[in-house]
């Protein structure tokens, strides 16, 4: 998505895949917990995969602050 929204013509747009890209990563949360309820992750693996996740959510929300601020 974020690929995506580099490409389109303005901010705006790239604004919007951005938002795109950060449910992705709030659904993906969601399904990392669910993964490690159901055996398939040990908690310090959900542990450790949440940290990236978490810091990857805050960049893509500072990229889009950033991004207003320049428009």
């Amino acid at each position: 998505n974020i690929a995506e929204g580099a490409g389109r013509g303005s901010n705006k747009e790239f604004s919007h895949f951005l938002n795109i890209a950060l449910g992705s990563a709030y659904e993906l949360e969601t399904q990392l917990i669910l993964a490690q309820e159901f055996g398939f992750l040990s908690m310090p693996e959900l542990m450790t995969l949440m940290g990236k996740l978490i810091l990857l959510q805050k960049m893509i929300c500072s990229f889009k602050v950033a991004l207003v601020a320049k428009s």
